[in-house]
């Protein structure tokens, strides 16, 4: 007969099996800069702020206000060093800033900027500083930080000639079209018309899967002239593209907040549902709490999931930890979210995981400053990797 000691160490060895283990305890949560006196936003929940070898976190600073105009900066994370990539950067908004992001396997930091009247896409060499602007007329989306490419589209308010998702090679400079909007609308007629009507579309937003194969986006209208504004354009559905092998893969009327599996097959979206992008079936993560108005993004092994919610308290949001399995999640973080950055739009926590899955980086507004945090798994991490 088993004894009581055994089956509480054969009780103790499974709950540290679990995937929210290391998440469960000893875990702490700060901002990467204490008292930093201006506004730290990372960038969005489809992209880690943190360096592919985890060196580096990549952020937008910002004095002002509303958070408009800033710099994008790295800090490293050993020293606590700050480095200047880029100054007088102008962002649309505070919620997904310049859109900065780690490419080339974190030798080089991407973003876009409003210059003179004109944004572009440019790119900084971290070991240089070395600035190259490589896309006129055109707003960065989501790549991968371990590739040279990131999905670059027109202004969603006024696409002009730019109304088609194109690659650029962050290398090279090459731009290379690769899906269309005639070929959208082409596909999916009754899908557009439902939505769009007769108006005229673009291609908006698009994101890259892990290893770059294939690409899920929206579809834009214009409806405005101010960027800064509900009315710059009209957003919405989802279409999910196979580029290795140049075809569409499946079209649904609703956005969400989706973002990919490891895998670059499986969609995750709001609220914990798990899409297969090759049928367009979706089945729901099982026995957790529906979190309102989340943005969740997977770990790098697939086992676990992190997403902001809303709470029952007015101005209130919260960063939980769940697994992908179902069931069993932990809150992290339960802070106020209504002050910060004062743009049309506001900053959102966004939390995302680093590359080795031991830290959470998500963005908080309880006061003046829009703060950038990073929460860490407790010591249980190790025994599991």
């Amino acid at each position: 007969m088993k004894t009581l000691a055994f089956l509480f160490a054969a009780a103790l060895a499974a709950a540290a099996a679990e995937p929210i283990a290391p998440w469960s305890s000893g875990v702490t949560v700060r901002p990467l800069i204490p008292n930093a006196g201006r506004h730290l936003i990372h960038a969005y929940f489809n992209i880690s702020p943190e360096s592919p070898d985890g060196r580096w976190v990549v952020y937008y600073s910002s004095p002002q206000r509303e958070g408009y105009q800033g710099e994008v900066r790295i800090l490293e994370r050993a020293t606590g060093k700050e480095i200047v990539l880029a100054r007088n950067v102008t962002t649309e908004d505070a919620h997904r800033a310049a859109c900065q992001q780690w490419v080339s396997r974190g030798e080089r930091v991407v973003f876009h900027d409003l210059r003179s009247g004109e944004w572009v896409v440019a790119t900084v060499e971290v070991a240089s500083g070395k600035e190259r602007v490589l896309a006129r007329d055109r707003l960065v989306a989501w790549g991968s930080a371990i590739h040279d490419f990131v999905p670059i589209y027109g202004k969603h308010w006024a696409p002009g000639k730019h109304r088609d998702l194109e690659l650029l090679n962050v290398v090279t400079g090459e731009i290379r079209k690769v899906v269309t909007a005639d070929q959208v609308k082409l596909a999916y007629p009754e899908l557009i018309a439902k939505e769009f009507g007769e108006r005229p579309i673009s291609i908006f937003f698009p994101i890259l899967s892990p290893d770059a194969s294939r690409v899920f986006f929206k579809i834009a209208t214009p409806t405005g002239g101010d960027y800064r504004s509900t009315q710059a354009s009209h957003r919405e559905q989802i279409y999910a593209y196979d580029l290795a092998k140049s075809r569409f893969l499946f079209g649904d009327g609703r956005w969400g907040h989706p973002a990919w599996h490891p895998d670059s097959r499986t969609l995750i979206n709001s609220p914990n549902m798990l899409w297969d992008s090759n049928t367009s079936k979706a089945r729901p993560i099982p026995d957790l709490p529906v979190f309102r108005g989340s943005h969740p993004s997977i770990s790098p092994d697939g086992e676990l999931f992190v997403t902001d919610y809303t709470t029952a308290v007015k101005g209130q949001w919260a960063v939980a930890v769940a697994e992908i399995a179902g069931t069993r999640h932990r809150e992290l973080h339960r802070f106020d979210n209504s002050k910060g950055a004062n743009s049309w739009r506001v900053s959102h926590p966004h939390p995302v995981f680093s590359a080795d899955g031991r830290r959470v980086y998500f963005n908080v507004n309880d006061g003046p400053w829009t703060r950038l945090m990073v929460a860490e798994a407790g010591s249980t991490q190790t025994s599991r990797r």
